[in-house]
C-alpha cells in the first residue's frame, strides 16, 4: 500500500493548488481526480471566457498569460497543464475516490484501482460533475443536456433552455446567434437572476423584448417528450414543439461522496459541509476541505479566484499537526 504525508481528492485548480503547497513544504502527495486534468474545466463550454482576468486564476506563482483581458477555456486548460508539469504534481487521472477509513493521522483511502495510506486527506471535489435535475418525465431522453459544449449540433434546431443565470443566458445566446436555433427560455423565476454578467444583460433583455428569444417567467417544464415540451405558465399550460432541451439548472456538491469520506453538513438548504475557515479542517480531524466544495449547495460563494488561500491555510495547520 503506497503511503503518502496528504491525499488530494479533485485535480481541479484548487486540488493542483494543494498539490503545490504540498511539494513548497516537502510532504509526499497524491492528487486522485475521477476525469481528466481540471475536469470541470475541460467539460465547461468550448467557447467559454472566465468571468476573471487571467491573474485571479494564477497558482503556484507561475504567470497565466492569456491572448485577451480574460483567459478562454482553451487558454486555461494549456495553463493548468504547464503548472501540473512545472511543479511536478502527483496525479492520477480517472481514478475515483470510493471509500475512507481509519482516523489521523493513519487514514487509508480506496479508490477504483488501489489502497493507499495517508496522514491526511484534503477533499476539493468541487461540484460540476452533479447536476441539479428537473425530476420531470422524459428527462432521461438523449436530447435533454446538462451541459452545453457548443452551437453547431443545434443549428436550425427547436431549442428550450432551462433556467435564468449566467450559463443559460450565454446558452440561449450563443445557440441563437451561431446556431440559427428557434430558442425559448424557461425560467422559474419571475425575472433574470440579479447576478447576469452586466454587459450580457442588455443583449438578453433586448433580445427576449423583440421577441427573438422567446421567454416564459414564472414557468416550468412538466413533461419532456421526443418532439415536444408541456410547460406549465402563468397562464395555463401551453406545448411547445422542442428538439433539445437544455437544462442550464446548477449542480451541487457529490454528497454520497463526502459522507463517505465522514464530513458533516449544516442543517439547512445550503447543506454545507463544516469546517474551521482559520485551518479548513473539518470536525473529522486530519480532514480538510478546499474550493468550492465548501458552499455546498451555495454554489456561487466559492469560485477558483477566492478559493485559492485554502491551500495555504491547509498546509499551514497540516505542518503544525505533524
Amino acid at each position: 500500500m503506497s503511503a503518502y504525508d496528504v491525499i488530494i481528492i479533485g485535480g481541479g485548480p484548487i486540488g493542483l493548488a494543494c498539490g503545490i503547497e504540498a511539494r513548497k513544504r516537502g510532504f509526499s502527495h497524491l492528487i486522485l481526480e475521477k476525469g481528466c486534468l481540471v475536469n470541470s474545466v475541460f467539460h465547461f463550454p468550448t467557447n467559454m471566457t472566465f468571468f476573471s482576468t487571467s491573474e485571479r486564476l494564477e497558482i503556484g506563482d507561475v504567470p497565466f498569460i492569456s491572448h485577451g483581458e480574460k483567459p478562454t477555456r482553451r487558454e486555461a486548460l494549456e495553463y493548468y497543464r504547464r503548472v501540473t508539469a512545472h511543479w511536478n504534481l502527483n496525479v492520477h487521472t480517472y481514478e475515483a475516490a470510493k471509500k475512507l477509513q481509519g482516523q489521523f493521522p493513519e487514514f487509508v483511502v480506496e479508490s477504483e484501482r488501489a489502497t493507499y495510506s495517508a496522514k491526511a486527506v484534503i477533499v476539493a471535489t468541487g461540484f460540476y460533475d452533479q447536476p441539479n435535475l428537473l425530476h420531470v418525465p422524459g428527462e432521461d431522453l438523449p436530447k435533454v443536456k446538462h451541459y452545453y459544449d457548443e452551437p453547431h449540433p443545434y443549428v436550425f434546431q427547436h431549442v428550450a433552455v432551462i433556467g435564468g443565470g449566467n450559463s443559460a443566458v450565454d446558452v440561449a445566446l450563443e445557440t441563437f446567434r451561431r446556431g440559427a436555433a428557434s430558442v425559448t427560455m424557461i425560467v422559474r423565476e419571475p425575472a433574470l437572476k440579479s447576478t447576469i454578467k452586466y454587459w450580457v444583460r442588455p443583449d438578453i433583455e433586448n433580445r427576449i423584448k423583440e421577441g427573438s428569444i422567446k421567454a416564459y417567467f414564472n414557468s416550468e417544464v412538466v413533461e419532456i417528450r421526443p418532439k415536444e415540451i408541456d410547460v406549465r405558465t402563468p397562464k395555463g399550460m401551453l406545448t411547445l414543439r422542442n428538439d433539445f432541451v437544455l437544462a442550464m439548472t446548477g449542480y451541487h456538491p457529490n454528497y454520497d461522496l463526502l459522507e463517505a469520506f465522514r464530513i458533516t453538513f449544516t442543517n439547512d438548504a445550503a447543506r454545507r459541509p463544516i469546517y474551521n475557515p482559520d485551518t479548513m479542517e473539518s470536525e473529522q480531524p486530519g480532514v480538510f476541505l478546499a474550493g468550492v466544495v465548501c458552499g455546498g449547495m451555495e454554489t456561487n460563494k466559492w469560485t477558483i479566484e477566492n478559493a485559492r488561500d485554502h491551500a495555504p491555510k491547509i498546509m499551514d495547520a497540516l505542518a503544525q499537526k505533524l
